[in-house]
């Protein structure tokens, strides 16, 4: 069986190199298959609009003078320490790229940059490289470059002008702090450019106040620039140890920001010293992520004068420095339209990123022929009924649908065949669809709820087998306990020596290999050293998929009930687990703030999906397992594309960690529940909300579609099971070329009307739902006193 091209479990960006030509490719994948890991997304400033500029580009930063040259002597300086080290590394395409772009500053200094001392360099007093403190320069890009920063960016901002940024930006004129911890000198520094301290209180009131005082039309918009601009201002003033003015600045404005900020405040307050920076993951993915808001053209051209007239430098170099200011033309968009999309850690996700196309159609299924089931002809007859219902489950199974023209070609990434024994459950499956109740707001489904009472040692995971006859429940004292939920015990295979006396060749040889001495109702499986977070049956119930505090994911087999592998690529604990609709591959989510694709056979992760700024809380694969959707406390979604590992989709909009998520049968919509309480439906192709639920008090802590899309229950640790008309929901969508492009969203109140039905549990928080192959729903979570 073919695998997807393999890739060792540090790497988690690759920037391909243009020159580099195609990679070869892994016999072991198709050459569709063998793409490259996450490709690092392209500088703000390359896509859309750049922050802060209206269209053209933004200005360079100047460069800090030093003692002994005037700016423009030390931009050339330091490109030509860097054309020095570039070649002193042997990093030949780099420095004649650089090269390149540094023609913009004139043929002489690309020459004189070829030297190995740069000797004869024109336009600098001194002639050669050491006289003006080359060497110094050289010695200072080779340390930026130890620790870990990028050697040099050129960005060209007008014709014949170039601004030449080293290690770390907006820093030339300055030295880099080495005693830092590696990524966070370079992240920091930025903040050495500061104002007076004491006007930073007038500088935020004075935007504030001409914020509020603009027309209604624009106030909307330009109120999202309150939250990113006062934890820039806050951090600045922390991080040049002016701790009275940060602390009156926070205790003046925190209580103006939207309530969703809260808990980022929260972390935010507790930075008082320049210490404490260092190591918060929180400050340093707002430090190195641009905020991102969507601002109509006239709202942003409204700041930009405003701004320049009042001379308020220190915002707009905010503004250009840390926010990406993604411009769209038309009407200005409503408060409620605005609150519907922000509340993540980095604003709103770039209209540019949920742009790819996206093949959310389903696979072709594999065609084979049906037999009729005998019982039910029989059963018919004695009834003295006609065989109406005969022909008509013949063509159940021997259906050929149309392929779907959403759906990705058959051979996109590469799948586990079919064995014998997948389309034998293929066919029972089908059965058991012809009996399917068909549900509605007319006729809602049962739900069966399992308690688990008594459950001491701390229900954390569950999950149930696709044909509802056996659940598991992860636990808190690192326990996986699997149940039979049917009359059929869990049994284990029969030891080596018994099953040589075996015949192979008889009927019922799956039967015999089987020992009934250890026949139980339920299994408890020993191997974690931490709670069980996430659990996950393989389609063909032959495994199953734990994954822990302890950084790891487990494979056991449900026939011997051991522990086959344990994967190891996570260093902290792991949130969740998922295997792939057709077996093989599965996902893994952790605190590391990565996604990991698996397949059974490799030990290694075939694709690190790097992108969230805070834990992957929840994983899914989409039905047609070409695309896998996590969820992250970074209170985003994203869908990322398992062919090649690109994030193809960016949702934001809840105002809390993301718990669950769902996809629809059809591959077309997910709906997704947080800490916030709302459930929100997406439309994958467009890549745009289409609705929200509104009832629960609590997380939504599951969701899940009916067999056949009618009806979405979520379940929530406000003890109840909720049930939603999700054909109402997504009919008539609103999905035209403008609300595409701008995000003009117009999310209908309409909750109430969609909602069928409340189940309260009497004390137990709802942590899974399965809706069974007839349309039955299950429910479970762990009984509790509080």
């Amino acid at each position: 069986m073919a695998a997807l091209h393999e890739e060792p479990a540090e790497v988690t960006a690759v920037k391909p190199d243009p020159e580099a030509g195609t990679p070869p490719q892994p016999p072991s994948a198709p050459p569709a298959a063998a793409a490259a890991a996450p490709v690092a997304p392209p500088a703000a400033a390359a896509e859309g609009e750049a922050a802060g500029s209206g269209g053209e580009a933004a200005p360079p930063k100047p460069a800090a003078p030093g003692p002994a040259a005037s700016p423009a002597a030390l931009d050339r300086q330091t490109l030509v320490a860097v054309l020095q080290f570039l070649r002193r590394s042997n990093l030949r395409e780099s420095e004649e790229i650089l090269r390149r772009e540094a023609r913009l500053l004139g043929d002489d200094l690309g020459s004189a940059a070829l030297s190995p001392t740069g000797a004869g360099l024109q336009g600098i007093p001194g002639g050669d490289a050491d006289s003006i403190g080359g060497e110094a320069l050289l010695s200072r890009v080779t340390a930026a470059a130890a620790i870990g920063g990028n050697v040099a960016t050129v960005a060209s901002s007008s014709p014949g002008v170039a601004a030449v940024a080293a290690v770390p930006p907006g820093k030339v004129g300055g030295s880099v702090v080495v005693e830092d911890q590696p990524d966070v000198s370079a992240v920091l520094s930025a903040y050495n450019q500061q104002g007076d301290p004491t006007l930073y209180e007038e500088y935020y009131s004075g935007l504030k106040h001409f914020i509020e005082c603009s027309l209604d039309c624009h106030r909307a918009e330009l109120s999202q620039l309150f939250y990113p601009l006062f934890v820039h201002m806050y951090l600045e003033l922390v991080y040049n140890q002016h701790e009275s003015e940060a602390k009156s600045f926070f205790e003046r404005f925190h209580g103006d920001q939207e309530c969703y900020y809260q808990d980022d405040l929260r972390v935010l307050s507790s930075l008082t010293k320049k210490e404490h920076m260092k190591g918060n993951e929180t400050m340093l993915d707002f430090r190195t992520s641009k905020f991102v808001l969507r601002i109509s053209r006239d709202s942003y051209q409204l700041l930009k004068r405003h701004l320049q007239e009042k001379q308020n430098n220190q915002i707009w170099n905010i503004v250009q420095e840390h926010l990406y200011i993604d411009i769209f033309d038309g009407m200005p968009r409503s408060k409620q339209q605005i609150d519907a999309m922000v509340g993540s850690l980095a604003g709103e996700a770039k209209r540019e990123a949920n742009k790819a196309k996206v093949f959310f159609g389903l696979l072709k299924e594999p065609e084979f022929d049906v037999p009729l089931d005998d019982e039910d002809e029989e059963g018919e007859n004695e009834e003295g009924k006609p065989k109406k219902k005969k022909p008509k489950k013949d063509s159940v199974g021997s259906k050929s649908k149309k392929q779907d023209p959403n759906a990705p070609p058959q051979n996109r990434i590469p799948l586990p065949e079919l064995k014998d024994s997948d389309k034998l459950d293929k066919v029972m499956n089908m059965k058991e669809a012809a009996r399917r109740v068909r549900l509605g707001p007319e006729c809602l489904p049962s739900i069966c709820f399992y308690t688990f009472l008594n459950a001491y040692q701390g229900l954390t995971a569950v999950d149930i087998t696709d044909d509802s006859s056996m659940i598991v429940g992860g636990f808190a004292d690192s326990t996986v306990r699997v149940w039979s939920v049917t009359p059929k015990k869990l049994r284990s295979v029969k030891t080596a020596a018994d099953l040589s006396l075996i015949d192979k060749e008889s009927d019922d040889v799956l039967e015999r290999i089987m020992d009934e001495k250890t026949a139980s109702e339920l299994k408890i499986l020993y191997g974690h050293s931490g709670p069980v977070y996430g659990t996950s049956f393989s389609p063909d119930r032959n495994y199953l998929l734990s994954c822990s505090e302890d950084g790891t994911v487990r494979l056991w087999s449900l026939q011997t009930f051991t522990c086959l592998v344990g994967y190891k690529g996570h260093n902290y604990p792991v949130w969740d687990t998922q295997f792939s609709p057709y077996g093989y591959y599965f996902v893994s989510g952790g605190h590391d703030r990565v996604a990991r694709l698996w397949a059974t056979d490799h030990y290694q992760p075939l694709r690190i999906f790097a992108g969230h700024l805070a834990d992957v809380t929840c994983t899914r694969f989409h039905p047609n397992s070409n695309y896998i959707a996590t969820g992250s406390a970074d209170r985003t979604i994203r869908l990322w594309d398992v062919l090649n590992g690109n994030c193809v989709r960016i949702f934001t909009g809840h105002k809390g960690p993301i718990h669950s998520l769902a996809f629809s049968p059809n591959g077309r919509f997910l709906a997704t529940g947080a800490t916030d309480g709302r459930v929100l439906l997406w439309d994958i192709g467009h890549g745009l909300m289409v609705g929200e639920l509104k009832g629960h008090t609590d997380t939504v802590y599951a969701l899940r579609f009916s067999r056949d899309g009618e009806i979405l229950a979520s379940g929530s640790m406000d003890n109840t099971v909720r049930l939603w008309d999700a054909v109402k929901a997504f009919e008539d969508l609103e999905t035209d070329d403008f609300t595409t492009a701008t995000g003009h969203i117009n999310l209908p109140e309409n909750s109430q009307d969609l909602l069928l039905g409340t189940y309260m549990t009497k004390s137990t928080p709802v942590v899974h739902l399965h809706f069974t192959r007839r349309n039955l729903l299950l429910a479970a979570g762990a009984y509790s006193s509080q």
